[in-house]
């Protein structure tokens, strides 16, 4: 059998009905740290930061290619405040880009150049009307950009320009922040990534400017660290975050910035780190472990839900392994780089070069994470043609979810083959009516041509792992009521050499039932074998039962033109079935592989 983690569902949101003082009794900024740098770093640790540059050939890429980054931010445009109030404003990312990137090229290079380019983006930001306090986002990330650059550029800054930040930070990010704290509403008491993703960016603030109010500052910090386990309690006792991987990059990173933060500035995260009640709580280390086993051997995740498959680099996989001595994230960070060339200052600062792949009994090949009813399997952890397979049935109701309970993604050879179209581009009242997130544009089944419940909630049945064969199974009658009484999924890899599905159904009336798997791959047909093919691989798709199914081939209405959709149609409305299919991956000019294996019988 698999081995489990801790099973229990994400904490509910619940509002006080009252405010509720900070949890900490004791002075959360008695330990701060006078001298700045003291966010993420000191002048040790950028000491250190040279030396790994200078032996650490992949750390030296990342430092030549940030160096290009601060050439090229020398002759663009300021940032413009305008855009702030629109849903989809870039200016806090970019304005966290910039300011990283050119603080962090200053102080380890001590270009003039860039300690003045940085000066007028900080001047800038200072100018805006306000940092968005409609949408605290905004609001927190500025906060947190401007408070990287008072902070690591204090000692070059002028007193005149450490007053213009100064300011801002206080006027325009904490005073804000006050009120909502003390009447402890919105992101304070949300349980996802609204909370540390504020709650981040105003430690940064508070920890930056705090000898210059101590009291408000402390304050702060005080409603941060009471307000944080909220949002931690959400990545379940396995490490999962139930809005999928994107909404996991964003809201762990954050995470980290403020327990690194506290670190560095304090000399203490006050047990936020390592556990929420007690010692044998590791939500936080977890996290890492859901990252690494939903990642597969392209370096994409299994992006269910309203996220991308390949959603940036993660360097909070850096801080994670080395605050928890776990090389594995490092290794999968590192990988990521290598692969995509894609990575951010963050990557630079938190870099760790003791990176090892995940091996021995503590890192088996197939994982489950019953918080969120994902499951996760492969053939091999560094073989880039490795087989990977995710698959899930988690809750339709959690935030940023689709209608995709049994979904799954699958990966040979360096191609995905079974793909998701990821997040999909609605408004107001469209949420669960957009092309992206209806039911048929999934890798699932689809009764009678409707979507599933948006109230329904998917469960793992069963999971075994064996040398043959390792699946799981999931129980998806309650994603179509009134339609049928018993929905069943089983999904895994036999021989770890190729797929095998097998849904079952019971109604009580006669229902329209499709199979689908969307794919980017070349297909042909013949009846009820299929051939996919892309690049330099195979995957041979077989329907084993029953035996008037065929495959066919639909459009998929997506922005993707390259996109379709593999379908099984059992050529009339059915009250039973059993439907077993095969997927085997091999490499043009070799021999597919034989397949023996089948799912136990219940």
């Amino acid at each position: 059998m698999l081995a489990l983690l801790a099973v229990g569902p994400a904490a509910a949101q619940v509002t006080p009905p009252q405010a509720q003082a900070p949890a900490l009794s004791i002075r959360a900024l008695a330990t701060l740290r006078k001298e700045h740098p003291r966010l993420l770093v000191t002048d040790d640790d950028l000491e250190r930061l040279r030396g790994t540059i200078h032996d650490v050939p992949q750390a030296r890429r990342i430092y030549t290619d940030l160096e290009r980054e601060a050439e090229r931010l020398l002759n663009v445009a300021p940032l413009d405040g305008r855009s702030l109030a629109t849903r989809a404003s870039l200016t806090p990312r970019h304005a966290i880009d910039r300011i990283y990137t050119l603080a962090l090229l200053y102080r380890l290079d001590r270009k003039r150049p860039y300690l003045d380019r940085a000066v007028k983006e900080m001047h800038t930001l200072a100018a805006f009307h306000d940092w968005n306090t409609t949408r605290f986002l905004d609001t927190a990330e500025l906060t947190h950009a401007m408070a990287i650059g008072y902070d690591w550029l204090y000692e070059a800054l002028s007193p005149d320009d450490r007053q213009v930040i100064r300011t801002a930070i206080f006027q325009k990010g904490l005073d804000p922040s006050i009120p909502i704290y003390e009447r402890q509403i919105a992101w304070t008491v949300n349980h996802y990534y609204w909370n540390p993703v504020c709650n981040g960016g105003l430690t940064l603030g508070a920890l930056a400017v705090a000898e210059d109010d101590m009291q408000k500052c402390e304050a702060i910090v005080r409603f941060a660290v009471d307000s944080l386990p909220r949002a931690l309690a959400s990545y379940g006792p396995d490490g999962a975050w139930p809005e999928g991987e994107s909404y996991w990059n964003y809201a762990t990173r954050y995470v980290a910035l403020m327990l690194g933060s506290l670190e560095t500035a304090v000399g203490t995260d006050f047990g936020l780190g390592g556990s929420l009640s007690g010692a044998g709580n590791k939500h936080v280390e977890r996290a890492g472990r859901f990252r690494v086993y939903t990642t597969g051997p392209t370096t994409r995740v299994f992006n269910f839900g309203d996220n991308a498959e390949d959603d940036g680099s993660a360097p909070e996989m850096f801080w994670l392994a080395r605050h928890f001595v776990q090389p594995p994230f490092a290794w999968l960070e590192a990988r990521h780089i290598e692969k995509t060339g894609h990575f951010e200052p963050l990557d630079l600062v938190w870099y760790d070069h003791d990176q090892r792949p995940p091996a021995g009994p503590q890192w088996p090949l197939d994982a489950v994470f019953p918080s969120v009813g994902l499951a996760s399997f492969r053939s091999n952890w560094e073989d880039p043609d490795a087989l990977f397979l995710a698959a899930a049935a988690h809750d339709n109701k959690a935030p940023h979810a689709h209608l995709d309970l049994g979904n799954f993604i699958f990966e040979a050879g360096g191609v995905r083959w079974a793909v998701d179209l990821g997040p999909d581009d609605y408004g107001p009242g469209t949420r669960r009516s957009g092309v992206r997130t209806r039911t048929d544009s999934h890798n699932t089944l689809t009764i009678d041509g409707e979507s599933q419940d948006a109230r329904a909630e998917g469960r793992i049945m069963r999971h075994e792992s064996t040398p043959d064969l390792s699946w799981v199974q999931f129980d998806l009658a309650h994603a179509y009521p009134g339609k049928v009484k018993m929905m069943q999924r089983r999904i895994g890899l036999a021989q770890r050499q190729a797929v095998l599905i097998q849904d079952s159904m019971r109604a009580d009336l006669p229902v329209e039932a499709v199979w689908g798997m969307l794919t980017e791959a070349e297909v042909s047909m013949t009846g009820q074998r299929a051939e996919l093919r892309k690049d330099s691989w195979i995957v041979a798709a077989e329907i084993l039962t029953p035996r008037h199914a065929l495959f066919d081939v639909e459009a998929v209405r997506s922005q993707s033109p390259q996109v379709r959709k593999l379908i099984v149609r059992l050529g009339e409305k059915v009250t039973d079935l059993e439907l077993n299919i095969v997927l085997t991956p091999y490499k043009q000019g070799q021999p597919k592989p034989k397949i023996g294996v089948r799912f136990p019988v219940t």
